[in-house]
């Protein structure tokens, strides 16, 4: 009794049986509080507040550890462009169909390797970083890459069907050699490239792609190239002339003179005088 009257005045009973004074706020917290249990509040004897029963929140803070869809999209899309990495001074994208037509025919004698890629080709990726590697080593070599992704109508124009593919062009020669290899038959690329990267001075223009893959480029109604056949030089009848009075012409031999015989001699010569 005593220390239910000692518990209403704000006082605490201690082991020892003595009375210290403390706030009322102490004594609330040894009174018999509610507990939510479900929509209602009931009594019970926990020594506390109030407790309620149900699903924590989350922190508002932890918002900023989430990052938003646009964010992620933005960081995936920019760590997937792996063939922008690496990349020497003189290697480029092609841009268009016009633009690899332009960069063979201006690259005069210079060595060209065209490497048609993808993105999403694993072997591709693996070979990169070797390519990148060798155009370091090879800064006189013009090294262009092409999308296939981005250029799939001009690739099927000029027969580009497996990757990664490659192409060797140099001057009026064209093209000299086309092959597919992987990181596991890179010695091919090597042997090629030591094969045709000596100078070579060529006769004429550069050739760049052949007239049947320019007249499939301009038959193509995706893309936005133009081509005209250029007819083949005919010679003019001046030099026609000329060809043919080069070599002064034959005379006919002479012939032998003939010799008459008087009717004494022929006299002489059946008598055998």
């Amino acid at each position: 009794m005593a220390a239910a009257q000692a518990m209403a005045k704000g006082s605490v009973v201690s082991p020892c049986g003595n009375l210290g004074r403390r706030r009322g706020a102490v004594a609330a917290r040894m009174a018999p509080s509610t507990v939510r249990i479900g929509g209602s509040w009931r009594k019970t004897a926990f020594l506390g507040g109030r407790l309620a029963v149900g699903t924590r929140k989350s922190r508002s803070g932890s918002k900023s550890l989430m990052a938003s869809p646009v964010q992620m999209n933005l960081a995936i899309g920019k760590s997937m462009r792996w063939w922008e990495k690496g990349l020497q001074p003189n290697m480029r994208e092609v841009e268009s169909a016009q633009d690899l037509v332009d960069s063979l025919t201006n690259a005069g004698d210079q060595l060209v390797i065209v490497d048609f890629f993808s993105p999403g080709c694993g072997g591709c990726r693996a070979l990169h970083p070797k390519i990148c590697q060798i155009a370091e080593q090879n800064p006189d070599v013009l090294f262009l890459q092409v999308n296939y992704e981005e250029h799939k109508s001009m690739c099927y124009s000029i027969h580009v069907h497996v990757l990664p593919f490659f192409r060797f062009y140099r001057g009026a020669q064209g093209k000299l050699c086309s092959f597919s290899c992987t990181n596991a038959t890179i010695k091919k690329f090597r042997d090629a490239l030591a094969k045709h990267k000596p100078d070579r001075c060529s006769l004429g223009p550069a050739k760049g792609l052949e007239e049947s893959e320019l007249l499939a480029l301009a038959a193509n109604k995706d893309l936005q190239f133009t081509y005209t056949k250029m007819p083949e030089p005919v010679p003019s009848g001046d030099a026609a002339v000329e060809v043919i009075t080069s070599e002064p012409p034959k005379q006919p031999a002479p012939a032998k003179p003939l010799v008459r015989q008087s009717s004494q001699e022929r006299s002489l010569v059946s008598s055998g005088r």
